[in-house]
């Protein structure tokens, strides 16, 4: 595979099955799942009121990931608002994997 305009991220060994971390991409925080042996990277941020996703819980039988502040939950696989106070969707970041390196690029690229 190439990695032309890909960015190291993380080993894929910083991010065990049901857990998360965070990492940094162009200035952005983003938070790196690993949802059953899948990658996902959501930007670290509420929609709803600016807080850290990282600091919530991410519960592996839904695949959600819940802002602490205000219970506002998202799909970690689209980014998609499950509940209110939050309405917008977090932005994702697309992600692969590579001899045990997860790999990001831009989203608008």
């Amino acid at each position: 595979m190439s990695t032309e305009g890909w960015t190291v991220l993380c080993a894929t060994a910083e991010v065990l099955p049901g857990e998360t971390h965070v990492a940094w991409f162009d200035d952005v925080a983003l938070v790196v799942i690993n949802f059953d042996g899948m990658f996902y990277a959501l930007e670290d941020r509420c929609t709803h009121d600016e807080f850290e996703l990282s600091a919530g819980p991410f519960d592996p039988g839904t695949g959600q990931i819940e802002c602490v502040l205000h219970g506002a939950r998202f799909d970690v696989r689209s980014g998609e608002a499950m509940c209110a106070p939050a309405y917008e969707p977090v932005r994702k970041y697309p992600l692969k994997v590579e001899d045990g390196v997860i790999y990001v690029r831009d989203p608008d690229a």
